[in-house]
């Protein structure tokens, strides 16, 4: 179409005489005329096509752990089960009612007979005792004999041999700080709970109920609250090591640090309460302090370990053997001490370093009716003594 008007306008421009420059010219015109011009800005223009940095993706691939590694690590989720499904139906929960209280525990089956210990705190003062079985069984139990000395109780439930799954009881005097350590029991009622760390010390010494205190006590970090007492603290065999009786808290709940009295307490306290609903503990009949180097200094001792003599009860066997307590009063530091009195070196042979040495030989090693033999410094000079230990009033 664009060369037919070409040629039209030559032949016009011919006629008219029109110059040959000019019709190149307006030719050339035309010919601009037809070519489109650029639209960057129009709506119909094709989009600018940008060169893109392409993105580089690394997918990190986790390098597995050697089946040695998951080996060990199912290991030992397979031994905490076991120690579970073979000591969990065992552990009772404890409600216990009195005049304007309510108490809640835990306890362990530890024969066919129906006896289950549990810890004096949780049944002290009780009227009316129940026990939830692990299965569910709700039973009454009776109380058969406690000690607020070693917060040790026995109660009895009445049911079928064939439905009670007794504990095997433990060695505590064989244990290590570090073990494992493992507890079941119900802590704030939740039934059945289980929770473990390890034995973070031994040869603890705990207050009681009573004017004494528990000797031996083991120390850990397995979580203990409130409802875990009286329960079971086990090693890695499933046995019994300790019963669960206490927690150092600020907050009333678990910080790590939990206490449980060694199963050979328990071993020696539970037969006697099961068979007189009482059990004897022998008794020195003193009153005494660890020997520091400041009482050392302070009063001028002759000895650098033991225990000194506070007091000597009237009556006691300590009395009786002759030991002497402190003659006068001297003040140390703002505490009023009394001096002058015998210095405890060793009983029956085996050396006192403190107080708690000798707490811990006459609660765990001897009773009531036996004689020891009191190795003692006074004025400087070592004596031998002999006292028959009697009960604690």
């Amino acid at each position: 179409m664009v060369c037919s008007l070409i040629n039209k306008l030559e032949r016009f421009c011919r006629r008219r005489s029109f110059p040959a420059i000019g019709l190149s010219l307006l030719v050339t015109a035309m010919l601009l005329a037809c070519i489109p011009l650029a639209t960057p800005f129009s709506s119909t223009s094709e989009p600018t096509v940008k060169a893109q940095a392409t993105s580089i993706i690394i997918v990190a691939t986790p390098t597995p752990l050697a089946q040695a590694i998951l080996d060990e690590a199912r290991a030992e989720d397979l031994l905490l089960i076991s120690v579970y499904e073979q000591v969990n139906p065992a552990v009772v929960n404890i409600l216990s009612y009195g005049f304007y209280q309510e108490g809640e525990g835990s306890g362990f089956i530890i024969d066919q007979e129906g006896h289950i210990v549990t810890n004096n705190h949780v049944v002290e003062g009780a009227e009316e005792v129940q026990v939830t079985l692990y299965d569910g069984t709700i039973v009454e139990a009776q109380v058969v004999g406690t000690d607020p000395h070693s917060d040790l109780a026995v109660i009895e439930i009445d049911l079928p041999p064939e439905l009670l799954h007794p504990v095997e009881l433990g060695d505590s005097d064989q244990l290590q700080v570090g073990q494992r350590a493992i507890a079941i029991g119900n802590p704030f009622g939740l039934e059945g709970t289980l929770t473990t760390g390890i034995i973070s010390s031994l040869g603890r010494t705990l207050p009681a109920e009573s004017l004494y205190a528990i000797p031996e006590v083991i120390q850990t970090d397995a979580a203990i609250n409130p409802g875990n007492s009286g329960g079971p603290l086990l090693d890695a065999q499933g046995r019994v090591i300790g019963v669960n009786t206490a927690i150092r808290t600020t907050t009333g709940g678990n910080t790590g640090v939990g206490f449980a009295v060694p199963v050979n307490l328990v071993k020696r306290v539970v037969p006697q309460l099961i068979a007189q609903s009482h059990y004897d503990h022998p008794r020195l009949g003193i009153t005494g302090h660890t020997i520091t180097p400041l009482l050392v200094d302070a009063l001028g001792l002759p000895v650098e370990r033991g225990v000194l003599v506070l007091e000597v009860i009237a009556n006691g066997p300590a009395a009786r053997a002759g030991m002497l307590g402190g003659s006068q009063e001297a003040e140390i530091r703002g505490r009023t001490v009394r001096e002058g009195g015998d210095v405890i070196m060793s009983i029956d042979e085996r050396e006192i370093v403190q107080f708690e040495d000798l707490l811990a030989y006459l609660v765990m090693q001897t009773e009531v009716g036996q004689e020891v033999t009191l190795g003692i410094v006074r004025d400087g000079t070592e004596q031998t003594l002999k006292a028959v230990l009697d009960a604690r009033p």
